[in-house]
């Protein structure tokens, strides 16, 4: 789909093209290494011979994090094990999928007000990817303070604007993991010193097409804890 077909080469036309471009190609070529050599030293100017370093991957290391960024890396997995709030399923569950690989996401944003980055971790399965706890830790005293949890199968939580947005499937009797009934979607703001709900949505997902559209979603007011 990009640049010209490879039939366009095929007419004599495109021959004739090729042929025309090739022969001015080399004469160019020529005159610029006459003029290369008239100049002594190492024989090139600026407008001499073709960069390489546009073709050649540049080996020079990618610029480091700035110092003033707010996002603050923490190792998640160390996080979550030394956290008494995690429960032992979890992390008995914790474990690499592949070499030194761990199911966990791990989002920063500003969600509580705190100054720095609050830290929110997503537990997954290795197999199907299928959440397992949620979790959102929050700078206090130069420590994280695990603020918010949520441990039930098909959890997940994400950051928008400023808001915590956790998503829960919704299995009836007989679903298979792929294909839940529906799905929660539940959104948190910050309040004081705690996530109050601020939203929440119900999509019911149709079963006709294989549990992959969604049927009438419907939304119910903000409520409370």
């Amino acid at each position: 789909m990009r640049g010209l077909s490879a039939r366009d080469d095929e007419s004599g036309t495109g021959r004739s093209w090729a042929a025309s471009t090739t022969a001015t190609a080399v004469l160019a070529a020529v005159g610029l290494f006459t003029a290369a050599c008239s100049t002594g030293g190492t024989g090139t100017r600026d407008e001499g011979a073709a960069r390489t370093d546009l073709a050649t991957p540049s080996a020079a290391p990618a610029p480091a994090a700035s110092s003033s960024s707010p996002f603050r890396k923490v190792d998640a997995v160390a996080l979550l094990r030394a956290d008494p709030k995690v429960s032992d399923r979890v992390k008995d569950d914790l474990k690499p999928c592949g070499e030194d690989v761990y199911p966990v996401d791990t989002s920063y944003g500003n969600l509580t007000g705190a100054g720095t980055a609050d830290v929110v971790v997503n537990v997954m399965t290795c197999g199907d990817a299928v959440g397992i706890g949620t979790y959102v830790y929050r700078m206090r005293d130069a420590r994280y303070e695990n603020v918010f949890a949520v441990e039930e199968p098909a959890v997940y939580s994400a950051i928008d604007r400023g808001d915590l947005v956790v998503t829960k499937q919704v299995y009836a009797k007989g679903d298979p993991v792929t294909y839940p009934s529906g799905e929660d979607v539940i959104t948190y703001r910050w309040v004081g010193t705690k996530f109050t709900v601020h939203d929440q949505v119900r999509n019911e997902y149709s079963k006709a097409v294989g549990g992959g559209g969604i049927d009438n979603p419907t939304q119910s007011g903000p409520s409370e804890n």
